[in-house]
Order: structure tokens, then C-alpha cells, then sequence
């Protein structure tokens, strides 16, 4: 059987490639295609050493750093795949690997970590932290989102079989494309983080600096609180204007190895999240250390952190991205968090491993298969027919 794997670019190693890796380690031999191909040398280990198909934007000028900018020639790009030689597609998808094309006797099933956000329930967001949302310029961005919705929906009634990356996402799939998914949560590799019990008295937030991730409310919030410590992993856009308003009780920084990020979560006394994540990574890694989470209440971190209301809760839930909800929510932990333990939010880090991953992911796939090889074999399998009937034979009076 041959089998392709389609992702959307390969660029960093983040959430959607650590998903890419472990397909890698259940199909072994599958080959790979992306819309461009940029990873660095230094994080290309989980390839494999594997040759990536790539499509004609990877030589389009200024792609290396500036690929986003070709999104309205990328559902071209991906459609100009030929996979007709392959019995198995799986793509990896939130943006537009779901669309390559795919026959009849081919199963094509996607793994959804979102549809296109930028284009859905979120483009009016993107479109106002962009400066996008009036002008002429605006006005063509809007039409080119557009007809990418169009083209997403299309390309939806194509994949076979979709799974979601959190039941968040599951409900995204049924209200934009009306197809439900099984909900398969992405691998967070638990292993390379321990439990430590012994906390210290300063809170920690890690994320890239972009609007959505709400750092900077973040900081504003303990801005508020001067009695409180906060420390801030991350770089990005948005580093400069955050550090023009931080507070002494506030310490940016910056990016960060692996190494200093883990023991800044072990040692963190909470992990405080802002952002509407469709799953969420960060605050299962914080969980994974026994670190309990503060996060704001929509998204998959619903999925991955136990709410106070709980028998063993692993965080606290606020419901509003302002400052004064946040303030709250870490007053409510100060006042309340005795209860949260450190092994309990390692329990709960525990059930989005990687090997789980893995065996899921694996039984779904093969479950597929053996459905759509048992429908190929009664589609294709002789019908008998009625026989005709004789035509009517005139018997005359006489």
C-alpha cells in the first residue's frame, strides 16, 4: 500500500509538525508532500532523512521568509499534487493540505487542527489586528478570504474521513463544513518533562508575542498586581510594545532554550493562559511539570485542564480576556489553589502522550481502511439483475 502524508509548510517545529512526526512513526514508509519546504537543518531530525515534495511556490521569491503572502495561489499550489499513484492520503490541515486531489479508489483522511481560521469565525479578529479592515487594500483581502472559504467548503466534501484535534475543533468542523470528526487529541511529549512538587513564588507565561495570544493583557493584568511576580518566555512581534509598558514586577525574557523554559514550568507556583487555542499545548506541558494552569475559559484548554469545580482539578478557569478577569482568577487560585496538587496535574498531563497518540491515530486509520476496502469490493462486485419480462402474448377470441 502507498501512502502520502500532506502538511502545509515546513518551516519551524511546532504543534502541527510534532502531529507530522508521530504520523511518520506509524507509517513509516509514507512519502511527503508540503506547499513549501524551509526547516532548518537543525530541526529536520524528525524527517527521517526523508526527500519532501514540494510545490511551485518554493521558488517563488522572498518564500523563505515571507511564504504566508502566497496564501491565495496555495490552494493551486497544493491542488498540483499528483497523488494518483498512492492508496492512502493523510493530510495534516489548517489552512489548505486537505484539498489535494483524490480519486474514488483512493481514502483521503485529514487531520484537522482547524479550518482556516483567518478565514472563518476569526477573519474580522485577523482583519482588525492587521490594520485590514478598511481601504482598498482591505477590501481585496476580504474578497480573496472569500474565495478561499468557497474553495475550503468544497475541498471539505473531497476527505473521506476527518479527525479534529479537540472536541472545540469537532464543533468548528460541524458548523463550517457540516461533517462530523472523531476527536483524536495531538501528542504532547510528556516524557520530556517532570514532576517537580516544591514550587516558588513567581507565576509564568510562554507563548510568541502575536495579538491572539493575549501576552501583553497578560502582563497588564500584573500590572495590577505588584506584589505578584511574573516571568515571560517568548519573543515575537509584539515584544517591543510589551516591554515599553512592563512593570518591575514583570521579567521578559525573551526566547528561551527548551532547557530554561522546563524549569521555569516546574518551578512556576502557575502557568497563566490567555488565548482561545483550538487545543493548546503549553498548558499540558505546564501540567506535565505539576504545574497548575489559570487560563481563560474557551477553546480546547476546556479539554486538557480540570476546573476548580472538580474532585481533582489541575487549574482555574476565567471568563473574560480583561484584566480584571485575570486578576480575579489568580486571586481565586492564591485563595483556593490548595486543593490543586502537583500529581494530579501530572495525572492529567499523562493522557495526551504521545504513544496515545500513536495507537489511536493508528486504530482510526486502519478502521477506515478495512470500511472503504469493504465498500470497494461491494461497489465493484456483480449485481445481478432482474431477468426481463417475456413480452405479453395476444391470444386471440377465435
Amino acid at each position: 500500500m502507498k501512502i502520502a502524508i500532506v502538511h502545509e509548510w515546513l518551516t519551524t517545529l511546532a504543534g502541527s509538525e510534532r502531529v507530522l512526526e508521530q504520523m511518520l512513526q506509524c507509517f513509516p514508509n509514507a512519502d511527503i508532500f508540503a506547499v513549501v519546504d524551509f526547516m532548518p537543518d537543525a530541526q529536520r531530525e524528525f524527517l527521517g532523512g526523508r526527500r519532501v515534495t514540494t510545490s511551485f511556490l518554493q521558488g517563488f521569491p522572498f518564500a523563505r521568509r515571507h511564504y504566508r503572502n502566497y496564501l491565495p495561489l496555495m490552494p493551486l499550489a497544493i491542488e498540483q499534487f499528483d497523488l494518483s499513484s498512492y492508496d492512502l492520503v493523510l493530510s495534516s490541515s489548517h489552512a489548505v493540505a486537505k484539498g489535494v486531489l483524490t480519486g474514488p479508489d483512493q481514502l483521503h483522511v485529514s487531520y484537522i487542527h482547524s479550518p482556516i481560521r483567518f478565514a472563518w469565525d476569526l477573519q474580522h479578529q485577523y482583519l482588525r489586528e492587521s490594520g485590514l479592515n478598511k481601504g482598498l487594500k482591505g477590501f481585496f483581502v476580504q474578497y480573496m478570504l472569500h474565495k478561499i472559504r468557497l474553495w475550503d467548503c468544497r475541498t471539505a466534501n473531497s476527505v473521506d474521513s476527518m479527525i479534529a484535534n479537540s472536541r472545540f475543533i469537532a464543533r468548528r468542523i460541524r458548523k463550517m463544513y457540516r461533517r462530523e470528526a472523531e476527536v483524536i487529541y495531538p501528542p504532547v511529549d510528556v516524557s520530556a518533562f517532570s514532576l517537580r512538587a516544591n514550587k516558588e513564588e513567581f507565576y509564568v507565561t510562554a507563548s510568541r508575542m502575536v495579538p491572539y495570544k493575549k501576552i501583553g493583557l497578560i502582563v497588564d493584568a500584573f500590572a495590577t498586581m505588584p506584589d505578584k511576580r511574573l516571568k515571560v518566555i517568548g519573543d515575537g512581534p509584539d515584544f517591543a510594545a510589551i516591554r515599553a509598558r512592563c512593570p518591575a514586577n514583570v521579567e521578559l525574557l525573551g526566547y528561551q532554550s527548551f532547557d530554561v523554559l522546563r524549569d521555569h514550568l516546574q518551578r512556576a507556583r502557575a502557568f497563566v493562559f490567555a488565548a482561545e487555542e483550538d487545543f493548546g499545548i503549553a498548558p499540558v506541558e505546564a501540567q506535565a511539570c505539576g504545574t497548575p494552569v489559570i487560563a481563560y475559559a474557551k477553546g480546547g484548554v476546556l479539554e486538557t485542564v480540570i476546573g476548580l469545580e472538580n474532585e481533582h482539578p489541575t487549574g482555574v478557569f476565567y471568563p473574560e480576556q480583561s484584566i480584571d478577569s485575570i486578576r480575579s482568577a489568580v486571586m481565586r487560585f492564591e485563595a483556593e489553589g490548595a486543593c490543586i496538587t502537583p500529581h494530579a496535574c501530572r495525572s492529567n498531563a499523562l493522557r495526551f502522550s504521545a504513544p496515545r497518540f500513536r495507537e489511536e491515530f493508528s486504530a482510526y486509520v486502519e478502521a477506515q481502511w478495512h470500511a472503504f476496502q469493504r465498500e470497494r469490493v461491494l461497489d465493484y462486485s456483480p449485481v445481478e439483475r432482474p431477468r426481463p419480462v417475456p413480452a405479453a402474448i395476444e391470444v386471440s377470441r377465435g
